[in-house]
Order: C-alpha cells, then sequence, then structure tokens
C-alpha cells in the first residue's frame, strides 16, 4: 500500500466531539473530536478494500468561561471504530468511499474538585454516504464528503444517564459537510482537512447549538516504516447557541492546539499516536489529548 494509503483510511471519517461545555458553547459535545484526523492524508482515499479503524483518545480538560477555567474538569476516554469501504468506484473522476463509525465513551466530570457524574455510553451514530478524492498534478489530493451524526446516543441533555452525570452525546443530528486538501510528495504530507457541522434542535431542551467551523492540520515526513511531524487543530463556532429561540450571550467559542505526531507502519498494520496541547481556548474546554490510532486492511 502506499506510504500515505493505509493512514489515510481514516480521514474520510469522522470526529466525534468532545465537551463544548453545557454552561458555554454547544449544548454538550462539539460534533467533530478535535485533532482526530491529525497525522491523516486529509485529501486522499486508501486503496481499494475494506478498512477497520480504531481511534483511542484520552483527554484531561478544564473549561474556560471567557479565557478562565471556571472550576469544571472533564476526564475522558473515547473510542473510536471505523469501517471504510473502497469499492474501487469512479465517480465524476472521483475515487468513492462509504464509511460509518459508532463511537462509545467514558466521562468523569467533576466541579470544584466535587464528583459530578462518570460513566459509559455510546455517542451519536455517524454514516458518511458520500466521500470523493481526486488525484490532481503535482501531487495534490482533494477530497470532498458529507456526512451525519444521527440522534442515537444511549443519553444526552434532556434524556439523562441512568447512574447519573453527562449525556454520552448529543440529542439532536448534526449534519457535517467536508474538505480536505494534501500536499503528498517524497514521503511529505501537508494536510488540512476542514469540517462545516450544522445541527438540528434538541426537541426535549429546546436548545439549537450553533453552526461551527472544525480544522485538522498535518505537517509530516515518512521515513522508511516511520513518520514524525506535527499536528493542530481550531475549533471555531460562528453563531450563538439558542434557548427557546432566544440567543445565549457567551456562546461564541474558540479553541487551538498544536503537538508531535509519531508513527510506525508494521506492514498489516498501521500504529500513530499524536499529543496535543490547546494553545488559546475561549468559551470552551481546554487541556490535553493523547490519541493512539490502528488501521487494518480487511482485504
Amino acid at each position: 500500500m502506499a506510504g500515505y494509503g493505509r493512514a489515510a483510511a481514516v480521514t474520510a471519517v469522522l470526529g466525534l466531539g468532545l465537551v463544548a461545555g453545557a454552561a458555554d458553547a454547544t449544548e454538550l459535545w462539539d460534533p467533530h473530536l478535535r485533532g482526530v484526523e491529525s497525522g491523516l492524508a486529509a485529501g486522499a482515499l486508501p486503496p481499494e478494500g475494506v478498512y477497520f479503524v480504531l481511534d483511542n483518545y484520552w483527554a484531561t480538560y478544564d473549561q474556560h468561561s471567557s479565557n478562565k477555567s471556571n472550576g469544571t474538569k472533564l476526564d475522558a476516554l473515547v473510542e473510536v471504530p471505523i469501517l471504510l469501504w473502497n469499492p474501487g468506484i469512479k465517480l465524476l473522476g472521483a475515487d468513492y468511499a462509504v464509511a460509518v463509525a459508532q463511537p462509545f465513551d467514558y466521562t468523569n466530570v467533576t466541579y470544584n474538585g466535587n464528583a459530578v457524574g462518570s460513566h459509559w455510553g455510546t455517542y451519536n451514530t455517524y454514516f458518511a454516504p458520500a466521500i470523493l478524492s481526486w488525484a490532481l498534478p503535482y501531487d495534490f489530493h482533494v477530497k470532498g464528503s458529507f456526512g451525519v451524526y444521527l440522534d442515537t446516543a444511549s443519553s444526552s441533555p434532556g434524556h439523562a444517564p441512568s447512574g447519573g452525570g453527562v449525556g454520552a452525546g448529543n440529542g439532536f443530528t448534526t449534519f457535517e459537510t467536508g474538505l480536505g486538501v494534501s500536499w503528498l510528495h517524497d514521503g511529505w504530507n501537508a494536510s488540512v482537512q476542514l469540517y462545516y457541522e450544522t445541527s438540528t434542535k434538541n426537541d426535549r431542551t429546546d436548545y439549537q447549538s450553533g453552526d461551527q467551523i472544525a480544522v485538522d492540520y498535518t505537517f509530516t515526513k515518512t521515513i522508511n516504516k516511520w513518520t514524525v511531524g506535527v499536528g493542530g487543530y481550531q475549533i471555531n463556532q460562528i453563531e450563538r447557541d439558542s434557548v427557546a429561540g432566544q440567543e445565549k450571550v457567551g456562546t461564541v467559542a474558540f479553541s487551538y492546539g498544536l503537538g508531535p505526531i509519531v508513527g510506525y507502519d508494521f506492514g498489516g498494520l498501521n500504529l500513530q499516536a499524536h499529543y496535543t496541547h490547546a494553545l488559546l481556548v475561549h468559551n470552551d474546554v481546554g487541556g490535553d489529548f493523547f490519541n493512539v490510532r490502528a488501521v487494518v486492511p480487511l482485504y
């Protein structure tokens, strides 16, 4: 498989997002898991076949109101199993693929050192029925995608978990349009993955989360079986949230982060690890996360 191909299996998918915070922007969870696609060839698809991907994502976050921590802390483990299928079909001159994922998560929330609650749960099912990737001259690749986070979470605002704590997912549907661009040359990978996300209203709480833009960045070099480089992310909410039709002040959020990437290709298994620290946070969560991604071609 081409050097970028196996890793590119996940560029088509997903992001489950972590807490933007019930007190600030977004009702509970950002749709996109920040930085989850750093390290990937955002504009490319892998060769024809079926691929299994597992993101193992650990996060330790503080909730920020404006630029200061408000005493709320989140520790989370997010497991994101993904299936991606490239059937070898060309559509509009592009390679076509489809993907599905069913994330699940463990969350532990405290406020000023006091336990709020912890539990396991399943996040919103993600389905991407249309992923198209074009190979362009001079080693450029461009990928467009459309996906949806379905309202299938095991618990959410207005549908509380039985053991207490915050919901495992969102009580609404999110539509996600993606654009990925990569330059892949002689082992170099310079990529940008951008998503625009718009959500329906949570009918149980009458809460409407504002639209947001999520971007993941990659700059890596592959030498033999090793890949090293840096990755980053940004989350920008561009609309205020609203409750019962009334806009909420202080709900436009942004967050930026950066960190190192290292990976190794074992042949039938590609592993990549990415550590990221939040550099600038406003009305959002900030801190550190560590993601280990495994990619296995099933055929």
